[in-house]
């Protein structure tokens, strides 16, 4: 019988050593107010490794002149669907989100208005960069939506009370960062250490905009 690697007994020494923590992070808005579909990513410190990555297959759809999530979060190498609801035509574009792009996304795709009886018309693309991604539309310049990559197993984003629950974190020196689609400027990292519970208050300068009124083909208004 082939006895084990002294790497191997390390690696199974730590997982038997590491505890498993949940973290609660409170995200607020410039004003105070708690700030919904803020981005919470825990990084390990400095010289950790990062574990590996499991990639989803979410969808993201476009329905009432709107991408629904408007945020997403996946980790890289998430293979993403876009399926367009509505009856008429849509892009989807996709590029680096932020005041300075930089090209590490670019991606268009064409859907076809959904024919009543038939699926919805869909179409895919790999994001494996890190980093948040932003959408659009060329036919119609108010439809706005956010992809951000993660690149690591704990992100996730803010409910509509501001709060953000990971689970599953190893106790220790994480490394924190909060991203929001209105920031003006990037949040720096901060380094925090995770307990068993650990409840975080993170506040920002983000003042989110107000939601639009958006008008239909139909002539409508959502």
């Amino acid at each position: 019988m082939r006895k084990p690697s002294l790497v191997a007994l390390c690696l199974a020494a730590g997982l038997q050593t590491a505890q498993a923590a949940s973290v609660q992070v409170t995200v607020l808005a410039r004003d105070g107010k708690p700030l919904p579909d803020a981005v919470v990513v825990l990084e390990p410190a400095a010289g950790q490794p990062m574990p590996a990555l499991q990639p989803t297959s979410p969808t993201i759809t476009q329905e009432k002149m709107q991408f629904h999530p408007a945020v997403s979060v996946v980790p890289e190498g998430s293979r993403v669907k876009f399926a367009n609801l509505d009856r008429w035509d849509h892009h989807v574009r996709g590029g680096a989100a932020g005041l300075v792009a930089s090209g590490t996304y670019g991606f268009e795709l064409r859907l076809a208005g959904r024919v009543q009886g038939q699926n919805p018309p869909s179409a895919e693309v790999t994001l494996d960069k890190a980093g948040p991604v932003q959408l659009g539309c060329h036919l119609h310049g108010s439809m706005r939506g956010f992809v951000y990559v993660s690149p690591s197993p704990w992100a996730t984003k803010t409910s509509d009370t501001g709060v953000a629950t990971l689970a599953e974190v190893p106790e220790g020196a994480m490394r924190l960062r909060v991203w929001h689609p209105d920031q003006l400027v990037d949040q720096a990292a901060i380094t925090v250490q995770v307990q068993a519970v650990t409840a975080l208050n993170v506040p920002t300068q983000v003042q989110p905009r107000k939601a639009r009124r958006v008008q239909f083909e139909s002539g409508s208004t959502y």
